[in-house]
């Protein structure tokens, strides 16, 4: 058995090294690789060239802001990868969960609103044992950083180390109150249009000049004038009677089930898929909610 080779044994495994170069490589960050173990970005450099001096091998390219793996470093780095998170849910079988345990679930802030706040009561009966915490923001959270347990996200990815589960597409359509008396796309021609602001407006966003296009209307002026920030008051505008919204027509169905607003003709335009999405690992409060959702959730 060669010196390397040797210095590897079962009882010599360097194991504080490899645990800082995997929290390293999966953050891309010798920084955040030290918030999250507790340590300085000092000791985590320091331990990894010890890993490296010992393999003789070089497992990091160091930029000014970040790290990227090395060929080397992409072998070795899927395999304590999965070997941690196989360590991890070894650990968490054999633990049993008393009492009430906490589960942070990120969601957009207007699905968090009008698709999660109406279903807590339905939950708390369902996970008595199970404190459901919502963190409503329209910005994507690391689960890795332990900010939330679970996330519900709107896109295609893709969600790379995360296990992502589709729960439906969204769709998209004119709306309005029904005291506005329309009943085909022609009526549209001189009613406010509503806009909403989309952050990463892309080809697919449900946009009225989208809208349009695929009623084949092209002279329907979709100038924005009355723009909103917030879709949530795009909303409460067309329920007042202030124009006719672009609406998501999972987030007002509430409205439309109740007759506030109304949606009597299309076309009915596709946006993009909301994902369930959680860390290979997650405990079994974790998987109590994931498997609520798609429940209550998927189409």
């Amino acid at each position: 058995m060669d010196e390397i080779s040797s210095s590897f044994s079962r009882r010599r495994l360097p194991l504080g090294a490899l645990r800082a170069f995997e929290a390293a490589a999966r953050l891309e960050s010798f920084r955040l690789a030290a918030e999250e173990l507790a340590v300085t970005p000092t000791a985590i450099s320091h331990r990894i060239r010890e890993l490296e001096e010992t393999l003789g091998l070089k497992l990091f390219e160091r930029q000014v802001r970040r790290v990227s793996l090395t060929a080397a470093g992409q072998r070795l780095f899927p395999v304590l990868r999965d070997g941690f998170d196989a360590f991890a849910e070894a650990l968490r079988t054999l633990c049993p969960e008393e009492g009430e345990t906490v589960v942070t679930l990120s969601a957009l802030v207007g699905f968090t609103a009008r698709l999660l706040l109406p279903r807590m009561a339905e939950f708390r009966a369902a996970h008595p044992n199970v404190q459901l915490r919502l963190h409503a923001s329209d910005d994507p959270v690391d689960l890795r950083s332990g900010a939330a347990d679970i996330a519900i996200r709107y896109g295609h990815g893709p969600f790379p180390g995360l296990v992502a589960a589709p729960l439906f597409v969204e769709t998209f359509a004119p709306v309005f109150s029904p005291n506005l008396a329309l009943a085909s796309p022609e009526d549209l021609r001189g009613q406010p249009l509503l806009h909403c602001e989309w952050r990463h407006p892309a080809a697919d966003t449900p946009t009225w000049a989208r809208w349009a296009q695929v009623a084949e209307f092209p002279d329907l002026d979709t100038t924005p004038r009355l723009v909103f920030t917030d879709d949530s008051h795009a909303y409460q505008a067309a329920v007042g009677g202030l124009g006719v919204a672009m609406g998501s027509l999972s987030l007002v169905r509430d409205e439309l089930a109740t007759g506030l607003l109304v949606q009597p003709f299309g076309p009915v335009i596709e946006g993009r898929p909301y994902h369930l999405l959680r860390l290979p690992t997650a405990s079994r409060a974790v998987m109590a909610v994931h498997d609520w959702l798609l429940a209550v959730l998927k189409a």
